[in-house]
């Protein structure tokens, strides 16, 4: 695991730019760094270590491939390389590797079979490859979106790196404030692909390859994997098999996906929750292992949201090296002032703050763990999903014309803002009359389980201008975006759909990586394995989900390893109690302070009479906490990026 940074174009000192580039991302990298420079000067690479495979000079980046025509600054980890090894030395490309990384392996296969040799790679990276031939530069990111790649213009050159703050450092940058990207993270608390919080600088989509050539000004775009495709094969080649046979598919799947991620050089331990995803994770683990893996529970001091003593239980029943930290309110109020330097852009999920606390602490022990993400987003995890189907079963025989009426009513109806508490999982129990707007409005594209109660227009809270973005640097977007909806008749196909390429990547990998990277932590998420992904696709919905039992399979999988009765309860979930957080106190003040003067209203991107309606309102009935967490997330970063 690491960071990568580098550029196309002269500069005053190519050396000085990336060390200071490279400088910005030292926890992605505490162990080393190298930079390249193109003999021309023309192209320069930079790159930031944490030593997980070979932890000698000889995996150092960049590296040069044998025959001297590739260099290569990658991030991440490619499972699969010892099998992309043996056919290298089959096919004789290559008598010999001078290391024992995975980063050579690759290297070497982009120089024998090409780009497409990406398309065989399992794993999770953001690839620069530069070809000295053909003077071109190429950037790949994994199918996920599990690790982050950032790209765009500034001062004239073309650069990119692993995270944003890489940019900002380099010489010209302007930091000017995407108002479309501001908008969407007020809409879903994140910051949807391929924009990021700064105009004129993008991310890069999952399995996609973005290549530029001299004189570096104009890329061009490719996919070797898509999702829409994936899944649109999984559908018409439907698993054929009972649920018995079905499981035990997975079970090898899993099982394949974890001996790969259980390769290290570094101590190694997993996360563990009272749910079902990560004991399922554990489970496999200890399993395929002769030696007790180490996992990780952080518990809650307030029983309603404690699964810690579940944890436990399981740790106990499968016999691993468990470690347990109990955090108190002020614990999480404490990170609360570091979420603007974790996450480099605004991202406003209350859940961020377990996740940094459960990094730290595994790191304390070790520096990869394996988590459980993923298992939701493929499986039907979600309780919403079967509450949408059957609002959607009882209206969906409405003509087209008479629906989207009803969703004009219900928009300004007040059923949808009857509540007056609210806490981070309430978005899961908003009015149905607002679920149904969406519902209505949208044509079952269900956009509506994944929305701020109440946020039908999200510029109504900014003001202008709005700017189009620069079309050159994206690829055909409109595409893009008709692809985030996926035509089924099978309603929670498509959320599942849209919760994968929506949700899953811009909200809940950003979320694992940034937390685990801050302490130079490398999480791997098995579930997101690109086999499993494929078959998940394969799988009758009634196998995920039916009878009221949300991911259906994985439980039963996880039966055979940890017993029924020890897993059969109602999940907590992590809540935070917001509304009383923000009401008294010291972060009462806070929260006023940032609202009522608001520098990215002074700056013209807020609007400041809507944020006076927002606190006056919050402090009458609380009923608009979420917004006004959105808005406080939102300030925070732009004082500690922007102001600062």
């Amino acid at each position: 695991m690491c960071g990568i940074a580098g550029f196309c174009g002269h500069t005053a000192d190519n050396q000085v730019q990336i060390k200071r580039m490279c400088d910005n991302m030292i926890y992605r990298g505490p162990n080393a760094e190298g930079c390249w420079l193109s003999p021309d000067g023309t192209v320069t690479l930079g790159h930031r270590r944490l030593s997980i495979l070979d932890l000698s000079a000889n995996g150092a980046q960049p590296m040069q491939s044998a025959s001297g025509r590739f260099v290569i600054s990658y991030n991440g980890e490619i499972y699969n390389f010892k099998t992309i090894r043996d056919r290298l030395l089959r096919d004789g490309f290559i008598r010999h590797f001078k290391s024992t990384s995975d980063t050579e392996v690759i290297l070497e296969a982009f120089e024998a079979y090409g780009l497409n040799a990406v398309k065989d790679m399992k794993g999770m990276f953001a690839i620069a490859l530069y070809d000295k031939k053909e003077k071109t530069l190429h950037l790949m990111r994994d199918r996920a979106g599990e690790k982050p790649l950032y790209y765009g213009m500034v001062g004239g050159c073309f650069v990119f790196a692993s995270d944003l703050s890489c940019l900002k450092a380099f010489a010209g940058f302007t930091g000017e404030i995407n108002r479309e990207a501001l908008s969407a993270f007020i809409r879903y608390k994140s910051i949807p692909q391929p924009l990021t919080i700064y105009r004129h600088i993008y991310k890069l989509l999952p399995g996609q390859i973005l290549s530029i050539g001299a004189p570096f000004t104009t890329p061009s775009f490719s996919t070797y994997w898509s999702a829409r495709e994936t899944a649109l094969y999984g559908l018409s080649h439907p698993f054929s098999g009972s649920e018995t046979e079905a499981r035990a598919e997975l079970k090898r799947l899993l099982a394949e996906a974890v001996t790969g991620q259980m390769i290290s050089d570094v101590p190694l331990g997993a996360f563990l929750s009272g749910g079902i995803d990560s004991p399922l994770i554990v489970s496999m683990m200890q399993s395929l292992s002769t030696e007790r893996i180490k996992t990780f529970t952080i518990g809650f001091e307030d029983p309603k949201y404690n699964e810690a003593e579940y944890a436990k239980d399981i740790a106990r029943h499968l016999g691993t090296e468990h470690t347990e930290l109990y955090i108190s309110e002020k614990d999480l109020k404490a990170v609360i002032p570091l979420l603007p330097a974790i996450y480099t852009e605004p991202l406003a999920d209350p859940a961020c703050l377990p996740a940094y606390l459960i990094s730290k602490l595994a790191k304390t022990k070790v520096t990869v763990t394996l988590s459980g993400d993923g298992g939701d987003e493929l499986f039907c995890g979600y309780g919403l999903y079967r509450r949408l189907e059957q609002l959607w079963a009882k209206y969906k025989k409405l003509p087209s014309a008479p629906r989207k009426a009803c969703g004009l009513l219900l928009q300004h109806s007040p059923l949808k803002y009857n509540r007056k508490v609210y806490n981070m999982g309430e978005y899961a129990r908003v009015p149905d009359a607002h679920r149904l707007h969406e519902l209505f409005r949208n044509e079952h594209n269900l956009e509506a389980h994944n929305l701020v109660p109440g946020i039908v227009n999200p510029r109504d809270y900014l003001c202008g201008p709005w700017i189009a973005e620069d079309s050159t640097l994206l690829p055909d977007i409109r595409q893009y975006r008709h692809d985030l909806y996926l035509d089924t008749e099978e309603i929670k196909s498509a959320m599942l759909y849209r919760d994968q390429t929506g949700f899953l990547t811009d909200t809940v990998l950003p979320k694992v990586d940034r937390a685990g990277m801050f302490v130079s932590l490398e999480n791997r998420i098995p579930l997101l394995d690109k086999d499993i992904m494929a078959f998940s696709w394969t799988l009758p919905i009634s196998y995920k989900s039916s009878g009221g039992v949300d991911k259906k399979i994985l439980k039963e999988l996880l039966y055979e390893y940890v017993p029924k009765e020890m897993l059969d309860r109602p999940k907590h979930g992590f809540e935070v109690p917001l509304p009383a957080w923000l009401s008294t106190g010291e972060l009462h003040e806070w929260a006023g302070e940032l609202t009522l003067h608001s520098r990215l209203a002074d700056d013209g991107y807020f609007d400041k009479k809507m944020l006076n309606r927002i606190w006056k309102r919050f402090n009458h009935d609380n009923s608009n906490t979420l917004l006004l967490w959105y808005v406080l997330q939102a300030e925070s970063w732009y004082r500690f990026q922007v102001m600062r």
